[in-house]
């Protein structure tokens, strides 16, 4: 929904409002290795992302699944699948 730019800039001050207040506590810590897991699971559904929609550019373009699946190290029967509700729901 398009907002006006004042909206925008109003929007902005209440955040650097927000942020120039806030105290840190206790509780924001977080654990290295907590932070770790939380970034490669960010990573993963990235490049899970970039696949589906790479596969779906494939499909669109005649690649066959059995080319899919050998680019992906899988079977044809596996890609199609994994990916094939994904393409089919994007035509």
């Amino acid at each position: 929904m398009p907002r006006s730019v004042q909206c925008i800039l109003d929007h902005a001050d209440q955040l650097a409002t927000r942020f120039e207040d806030y105290e840190p506590s206790p509780d924001d810590e977080v654990a290295v290795a907590e932070h770790l897991l939380r970034r490669a699971v960010l990573a993963r559904a990235r490049s899970e992302r970039q696949i589906s929609e790479a596969v779906d550019v494939a499909r669109r373009a005649g690649i066959s699944w059995k080319r899919i699946g050998v680019e992906l190290g899988i079977s044809a029967q596996a890609a199609q699948q994994r990916y094939g509700a994904l393409y089919r729901a994007s035509r």
